[in-house]
């Protein structure tokens, strides 16, 4: 987020893992997450957002070590499913510490989440507010809004939320439900490049609560969503920037009225503790004029480079053969898709005498890569990870 990959922590990072790779001679493709940069990374939020509630978004890197090691910091968590909770609590955290954030979720599964005891829950419709009430009564319930997510790499589009209007009527019934209605969520859409990107929906939020609270209702909390983001090819603004302007955010739009507040970082915890090590299949030519090679990697949109589509996030390279001449490539997976092709457009130079067998290692991947993997495209397993620290 401030730092680099020149940064001297993520060089001592890159160090161990470097270490680990050649020791253990892991297969290829595998991913590798640097254990100190994620408590570090979060060490690093909560000291930027010390009165807010920090919500790990599992879905980013679900390996239990990284759930246990965030448990063990005090982090609460962000899930999605049954099976995301269970890997929390199996892990150290506390039910209490547990978000089921998903407004998506079938009347089963909330009611095993409160068999297991969990309390707080996101909503976003009518059908799911009704499933809350039935299946967890007495819990609490954030209504998730829609928000104009420009600024980020990845907008959530309408697929989540619902409009302000809707969700203080929700927040009703949810009180004439015996829910409690705990406040208002949103997501300013993930690797958030703005700091103020934040703004608009903070002011929503405070609008559906301030009406509410004048009703003689007590919402208390805006969940502020994931967002936070991550260092890659190009940096984005410091973590302080972020911090001061969430914080201004609140205290201009809420004025007396201090709501608690949480968020769900995910990216930038994660993202920068992982290296994916590939192996090179193939380098070939698509003509005698093209001086673009087209370069083969073990792994690709199917073994977790999902985020490349679009070349939305694009990975610093490291290769084994770093240091000579170098020349333009295209890079592509190892699948019989003609999707499976990683960057065309941005613009990537590898060492020309790069050839079968040599390594490219993908720095900054520590955030939905492995969760992203297909169980087996064309026979591929999953990626692989492992943990140093």
């Amino acid at each position: 987020m401030t730092t680099s990959f020149a940064d001297e922590r993520l060089r001592e990072a890159m160090a161990r893992i470097r270490r680990f790779l050649d020791h253990d001679q892991p297969d290829t493709p595998c991913l590798v997450i640097d254990l100190p940069t994620v408590r570090d990374r979060f060490a690093a939020i909560r000291a930027a957002l010390p009165r807010v509630g920090i919500f790990y978004a599992v879905k980013a890197n679900p390996t239990p070590d990284v759930v246990g090691l965030l448990a063990a910091e005090g982090s609460s968590f962000d899930v999605a499913s049954p099976a995301e909770i269970d890997l929390c609590l199996a892990r150290g955290a506390a039910p209490e510490a547990i978000s089921y954030s998903n407004p998506i979720k079938k009347a089963r599964d909330i009611a095993y989440a409160h068999g297991r005891g969990v309390r707080l829950f996101v909503s976003d419709s009518e059908q799911d507010v009704r499933a809350l009430a039935e299946h967890a009564p007495g819990a609490s319930v954030l209504l998730r809004i829609l928000v104009n997510s420009k600024g980020s790499t990845y907008p959530f589009g309408k697929k989540f939320g619902c409009s302000p209007e809707m969700a203080t009527d929700l927040l009703r019934l949810a009180a004439q439900l015996g829910l409690v209605p705990l406040g208002v969520a949103f997501h300013a859409g993930s690797q958030q490049l703005d700091p103020h990107g934040w703004d608009g929906a903070i002011a929503d939020a405070a609008d559906v609560i301030g009406k509410l609270r004048a009703e003689g209702l007590s919402p208390t909390t805006v969940n502020l969503g994931g967002g936070l983001p991550a260092g890659y090819l190009t940096q984005p603004p410091p973590l302080a920037e972020y911090a001061a302007a969430i914080t201004a955010a609140i205290a201009r739009h809420f004025g007396d009225f201090t709501p608690e507040v949480m968020i769900e970082p995910g990216r930038a915890i994660v993202a920068e503790s992982g290296l994916i090590r590939s192996e090179v299949v193939l380098v070939s030519r698509k003509s005698y004029s093209d001086e673009r090679r087209w370069v083969f990697l073990d792994i690709g949109r199917y073994g977790g480079l999902a985020e490349t589509e679009g070349e939305a996030i694009a990975y610093p390279l490291v290769t084994s053969k770093d240091g000579g001449p170098v020349g333009p490539v295209v890079l592509a997976g190892p699948t019989c898709d003609a999707d499976d092709v990683l960057y065309q457009n941005t613009c990537y130079e590898l060492p020309l005498d790069l050839r079968a067998g040599d390594h490219v290692d993908l720095l900054g991947a520590g955030a939905y890569t492995a969760s992203y993997s297909s169980v087996a495209f064309n026979g591929f397993p999953p990626l692989a990870t492992h943990c140093v620290r």
